[in-house]
């Protein structure tokens, strides 16, 4: 995904709970969205998820493959 897509579908969600990242190579994370850091100079852009039990996992976004909400909308 790219990282201007990624960081554009992560904004509206950060600090919210029941997200799930699916990476490229397979892997699922869910959790909350804690951090997402794309402007420091020679990083590359990442996005940290709090998972429930309690691990800091860090994504990095051309690794994103998915990005799921699981938070149910009000009114459903």
């Amino acid at each position: 995904m790219e990282i201007t897509k990624a960081l554009a579908a992560l904004q509206p969600l950060y600090g919210k709970d029941n997200v799930e990242i699916i990476t490229t190579d397979g892997r699922r994370v869910r959790g909350t969205v804690r951090s997402m850091k794309s402007t420091q100079a020679l990083t590359t852009p990442s996005v940290k998820m709090l998972c429930s039990d309690g691990r800091l996992v860090k994504i990095p976004f051309p690794n994103i493959a998915e990005i799921k909400d699981h938070n149910v909308a009000a009114g459903d």
